[in-house]
Parts: C-alpha cells; sequence; structure tokens
C-alpha cells in the first residue's frame, strides 16, 4: 500500500511544473547558442615511407585564445590571423613540440579561390603576406604537429570574436573552464587512411598524314601538363599556375592544331599527343606509370615531348629545362626553334641544364620521366630552378591573382608556333601561323573560362574520384579537339600515405563561467525547494511535509 501511494505521489499533477523547471536548468547549465558556423579547412595529413606529416587530429573541442605566450595551452585554440603572425615564434613553438589544443589560422578574404579582385596581384602589400604564407605553408606540410589545425577566412563574425579573445587575454582573463568566454568546437571522426588513392591520366591523338602505302611509323611530338595538386589544405589547393595554367596552355594548343588537322591540306606528317597526367607532385608518378603503357614503337616514335609547368607567372622570361647536356645537337634544334619564336613575341627563353640521377627515385621536373626512358624531353616553365619535393605544387598562395591570362596567352603562342613551324619546316622562315588576325588565332575567352574553373577546383589527386566531375570535363574537352581519348586509372605508389577529413565546420560558442553556473544552480534550486514546499502544503499540509523529511520508526525484531 505504501508503495502504491508512492507511485501515486511521484505522477501528481503537483510535479509537473518542478519537472519543467528541472528540465529547463539543465539545458541552461548544459547548452549554449553557437554564436558563429564557419567553414574550415584542415591541414593536410600524409606519411612519405610511414614518416608522419601534417595535422594528426581533426576532433576540435577547446577554448579560444589568441596568444603563444600562455602558461598552458594544451587545452587552448589560438585563433592567429596570417597577416599578424610572427613566423619566428610561430616556428620555433611547433620545432619545439609545445603542447596545444588546436590551432585555427585566419587567412585574408583576397586568398579564397572565390575571390574576384582584379587589383590583387598588384598589391605588395598582399605581395609580401603571399611570401610569408609561402613560409608558412612549408612549415606546416613539412612537420608532424600532434593537434587540429584548420584554416578559415577572415569576416566581420569571426574577427569580432577574435577582438573580443584578444581583450580578454590582454586583461588577463584567458577563457578557461573557471572563467568562460569562447569555446571552439569541430565535431569530426578520427582521420583515415585512403586506401589505395586513384591518378588519372587523360591522353588524345592528332595522327598526322600517312601516304598510301607507306609503312613506316610517324613521328610523335607529346605536349604534356600534369593537373593535379598539393597544399598545406588540400580542399583550397587550386594551383591556379602550378599547374592549371599548364592545363589551361594545352587544351588551348589541342584547339589550335585540331582546326589545322581537320583538313588534310593542312594536316602534318607528325602525329601529335597530349596527355594530362596526374601525381605531378608525387614524383610524377602518373606520367611514369603513363610512359610505362605505350607500346615500345610508341615511345621510339616521340621525337620530342614538350612539358608545360607554370607558364602563367607574371613577368616575360620562361625557361627550357632539360636533362641532355645543353650542347646536345636535337636540344640546340629545339632551343633555337623556341628562341627564335620567343623573340618575335617579346619574351626571353633560356636554356636550364639539369643532369638526372637514375638511382634516386627524386623526380623534379616532368620531362625527366621522359628522359629516363631515353626520350627526348623538356619542360617549359617560369620557375627557373627545380622545386623540392611537395614544393611549387598549388597551395595557399597559388590563385588566379597571381597567374596572368596575357603570360599564357604568349606562352601558348611560344609553343603551338614553335611545334607548327618545326612540323612544317617552317624555322628558317619568318612566317606566322597562328596570327592574331586569322582564323588560327589564340582564343582569350576560352583561356580565361578554363583558367577560373581550375582556379575554383582543388585538385588534390588522392581526393578525386574515378568519377570526379574535373576529370569528365578534361577528358570531354580533349575529345572535342582530338582522336582516340583514353583514361588510364592508376593506383598512387605506396610511398605516399594519405588521411582524409580535409574540411568541416568550425562552431563558435559563447560559454559562461563555472561561477555562474554554480549561482545560477543555487538560484534556481533554491526557487525549485520554495514552489515544492508551497505545492506540498497547499495540497498536502504541512505536516505530510515535515514528514516526508522524518526518520520513519525502526522496526524491532522479536527473539524467541
Amino acid at each position: 500500500m505504501a508503495n502504491s501511494l508512492r507511485k501515486q505521489a511521484l505522477l501528481d499533477p503537483m510535479y509537473y511544473p518542478v519537472i519543467t523547471l528541472l528540465i529547463t536548468l539543465i539545458a541552461c547549465v548544459e547548452f549554449s547558442d553557437a554564436v558563429n558556423a564557419v567553414d574550415v579547412y584542415r591541414l593536410v595529413q600524409y606519411d612519405i615511407s610511414g614518416v608522419p606529416f601534417g595535422s594528426r587530429l581533426s576532433a576540435l573541442n577547446h577554448h579560444a585564445g589568441s596568444s603563444l605566450f600562455g602558461s598552458d595551452l594544451s587545452r587552448t585554440v589560438l585563433i592567429l590571423p596570417v597577416r599578424e603572425l610572427n613566423l619566428t615564434l610561430i616556428t620555433e613553438y611547433i620545432e619545439q613540440k609545445k603542447l596545444l589544443g588546436g590551432l585555427l589560422l585566419l587567412l585574408p578574404p583576397k586568398f579564397s579561390p572565390g575571390s574576384i579582385d582584379s587589383t590583387f596581384g598588384a598589391d605588395k602589400d598582399i605581395a609580401s603576406l603571399r611570401n610569408k604564407l609561402l613560409e608558412l605553408e612549408w612549415l606546416l606540410m613539412h612537420s608532424n604537429i600532434p593537434y587540429p589545425v584548420y584554416f578559415a577566412f577572415e569576416d566581420d563574425n569571426i574577427s569580432a570574436v577574435l577582438a573580443e579573445v584578444k581583450r580578454n587575454d590582454a586583461n588577463g582573463q584567458p577563457a578557461t573552464a573557471t572563467t568562460g568566454g569562447y569555446k571552439l568546437v569541430v565535431a569530426a571522426s578520427d582521420p583515415k587512411r585512403i586506401a589505395s588513392p586513384n591518378i588519372a591520366n587523360i591522353q588524345g591523338w592528332l595522327p598526322g598524314l600517312k601516304v598510301d602505302g607507306d609503312s613506316n611509323q610517324l613521328p610523335t611530338i607529346a605536349i604534356v601538363a600534369s593537373y593535379d595538386t598539393f597544399g598545406a589544405a588540400p580542399a583550397l589547393s587550386v594551383g591556379s599556375d602550378s599547374n592549371g595554367s599548364g592545363v589551361v596552355a594545352l587544351l588551348e594548343i589541342a584547339r589550335l592544331f585540331s582546326a589545322l588537322y581537320s583538313n588534310p591540306k593542312t594536316r602534318s606528317r607528325y602525329n601529335l599527343l597530349f596527355g594530362l597526367t596526374s601525381g605531378g607532385p608525387y614524383n610524377y608518378n602518373g606520367t611514369q606509370k603513363w610512359l610505362r603503357s605505350f607500346d615500345q614503337r610508341v615511345r621510339e616514335s616521340i621525337d620530342y615531348a614538350i612539358c608545360l609547368n607554370s607558364v602563367g607567372s607574371h613577368g616575360n622570361q620562361l625557361h627550357l629545362h632539360v636533362s641532355k647536356p645543353p650542347e646536345n645537337a636535337y636540344i640546340q634544334q629545339i632551343f633555337q626553334g623556341f628562341s627564335t619564336v620567343a623573340e618575335e613575341l617579346g619574351l626571353q627563353v633560356g636554356l636550364k641544364h639539369k643532369k638526372i640521377n637514375i638511382s634516386n627515385p627524386r623526380v623534379a621536373w616532368e620531362h625527366e620521366q621522359f628522359s629516363r626512358m631515353r626520350v627526348t624531353a623538356t619542360t617549359l616553365s617560369g620557375l627557373s630552378t627545380a622545386p623540392e619535393l611537395l614544393d611549387s605544387t598549388g597551395g595557399l598562395a597559388d590563385n588566379r591573382h597571381f597567374t596572368s591570362e596575357a603570360s599564357i596567352i604568349r606562352s601558348v603562342k611560344l609553343v603551338a608556333e614553335s611545334i607548327a613551324r618545326h612540323i612544317y619546316s617552317q624555322e628558317k622562315k619568318s612566317i606566322i601561323i597562328f596570327a592574331d588576325d586569322s582564323s588560327l588565332a589564340v582564343n582569350p575567352s576560352y583561356i580565361r573560362s578554363w583558367l577560373e574553373l581550375l582556379s575554383t577546383t582543388p585538385r588534390v589527386a588522392p581526393f578525386l574520384s574515378k568519377n570526379d566531375p574535373l576529370i569528365k570535363a578534361l577528358e570531354k574537352e580533349l575529345a572535342d579537339h582530338t582522336a582516340e581519348v583514353n583514361v588510364q586509372h592508376e593506383i598512387l605508389d605506396g610511398m605516399f600515405t594519405f588521411y582524409d577529413s580535409t574540411s568541416g565546420k568550425l562552431h563558435i560558442y559563447q560559454v559562461a563561467s563555472v561561477t555562474f553556473d554554480l549561482l545560477l544552480l543555487l538560484v534556481l534550486g533554491s526557487y525549485l525547494i520554495t514552489l515544492f514546499s508551497f505545492l506540498f502544503i497547499t495540497t498536502r499540509g504541512l505536516d505530510d511535509l515535515i514528514s516526508l523529511f522524518r526518520r520513519p520508526p525502526s522496526r524491532k525484531v522479536k527473539t524467541a
């Protein structure tokens, strides 16, 4: 009977307001609304031969801070604008492997792939900031960082949060569980290794004119460009110059020669092979696999290959990089042909020789993969020296604003005119095949549209699926201008290991201090006790209320 009465009491309507207030109390103490939600991009996580690099964690849940000089930052997420960053301090902090809850680096909006500020490239302050970003990117990509690192773009909301965090830090009141403040949260699962990362090579042919009865293999000239990128933030690695410019130039050259080859009267006795390769940042692994897939007769038919790399930088100087000695007669012939056309265009072309070491797997230029298979090749690039591994591969500082459309147009004219004069045996004649006022003129609108597309499309190969829209678009475009288009899917060699979780959503919460929580608990608790007592007395009486707190009489067990 007593148990039955107790259950009825628990279900009495008098308890409903108490239960409601209790739920409200829990909600007030445990949860708060997000002040802001921000798109963030995680620092790349990868291994080289088992050695870890980049950010090794993705989940974030700590209070915000703004200074590297705190005593214990193991539970603090530092918000650091890149424009205000002291590279010396952050380098020391990372190299000394000091603990940190997380790092949020704020990039200027002008570095966003979607930014269209036409005055950007001419801004000296931005150019200086770009150099700082290049140094920072190199540091982060080549360090093993045991905490989450994210990039975001500055905006009014996050700037307001940072300003308040800075004020609190300056007043000696950094955000903690005791004092409250802002909490940064990225809900993410542990990064997972990408199994069997895919790389895709795309090729197309323009067959030369073969005379009836001629069984000899026609010579081939290959025009090649690597299309994928690599950078500190894979989701932001659009690589406008490295190597979006090379891809755009290749597509325009294919379009120009397709017009020539569409008419048997203007088709030369050379095959033209166009290759868009993947795996460029990883020792041009895709190029190696592509070349190995060729029949030996096809490789032997290649007269020479011209690889296009970073041909869109501002300036009027380009470099022909070769592996064969510069005094080689055929290298001299190629260089002379390019130099003649370059002079007509107001360009300067220099010859750069770098001997390859067959025993060293490191490949600095794409043409070196051809040279290793005894195919004459050269790389045309705005870069004067060979980049280091994973350097100049389309990172954070390589965007549309630092890529010159006019430079790409000149590079297209240089390559197309030089090849045309070679295959039509017009080297020593002052003839312009792709004249501006002709039907074979370079199309600036075509170049601009493809450059804008590539400048907004991240292309880090391990994160591109076999049916990625970009690969399909490149395949379709090459098919519009060439024949026998083929996509070769391969697996990236096992030296490199990559992990997922490249972007996420950062939630910024404003949380109260523990002192406030305790005061709130005290006030609401007192209110609940008072309300309960009042309701109980008015419905049951004071004696029943007192009996709830009276100790029940003990029962004595009688013994025989």
